[in-house]
């Protein structure tokens, strides 16, 4: 496949790089500075900034699926989804993040706890409004992909379980590596099991 991939220079963005051209996709790395992305056979880097609508549209024209891996906080969600669409390519997979997801068994989201940490809260408040904003449309296929609570480097094992909209909780907490969240979004690009929807991976 043809996948533009926005942001992706970043902690996630860069290792769903890596899982994408492992798996023989063509990726087209959509970042402000793309300085660490090396063009090879499979990679082709574009620097475009988002708040450029043309440039934006113009980079992701003709792709198979589009991937947008970037800080929700100080993103214009109307901008960057009309980008999408202008584009005319209609699957659409985002990186979210944990605050949206449900405490497990509770109607609470985790960034309505009283112990959601204030740092995060500008973030996690920036992916609700974006989630909220994707469940409206009806003429992208899109996905929200949710990690667990702690989010970072780490392994690549391939085992995970994947849930919807409950935050999943292991024995050693609410746990992901970016790069086995990678793997989960490679595998949903692939398969489309989740189309309009989101679902969440964890240990």
């Amino acid at each position: 496949m043809k996948i533009a991939l926005i942001g992706a220079t970043g902690m996630a963005g860069s290792r769903i790089l890596e899982e994408l051209v492992s798996r023989g996709h063509y990726v087209k790395a959509i970042a402000r500075d793309t300085h660490k992305v090396a063009d090879t056979e499979r990679v082709m880097a574009v620097n475009v900034d988002l708040n450029d609508h043309d440039a934006l549209v113009d980079a992701l024209k003709g792709q198979d699926a589009v991937i947008s891996a970037v800080r929700f906080q100080g993103l214009d969600a109307h901008a960057l989804i009309e980008a999408v669409r202008d584009s005319k390519v209609k699957r659409y997979l985002v990186v979210g993040g944990a605050g949206t997801l449900h405490v497990p068994h509770q109607n609470i989201r985790v960034l309505d706890t009283p112990d959601f940490p204030d740092a995060y809260k500008p973030e996690a408040e920036a992916a609700a409004i974006f989630l909220d904003k994707l469940k409206e449309i009806t003429d992208l296929d899109w996905t929200f992909i949710s990690p667990s609570a702690e989010f970072g480097p780490g392994k690549r094992t391939g085992e995970f379980r994947l849930g919807r909209d409950e935050l999943l909780v292991g024995d050693e907490g609410s746990k992901i590596s970016a790069e086995d969240f990678a793997v989960a979004l490679a595998d949903e690009l692939e398969q489309n099991n989740h189309i309009q929807q989101r679902f969440t991976v964890g240990y």
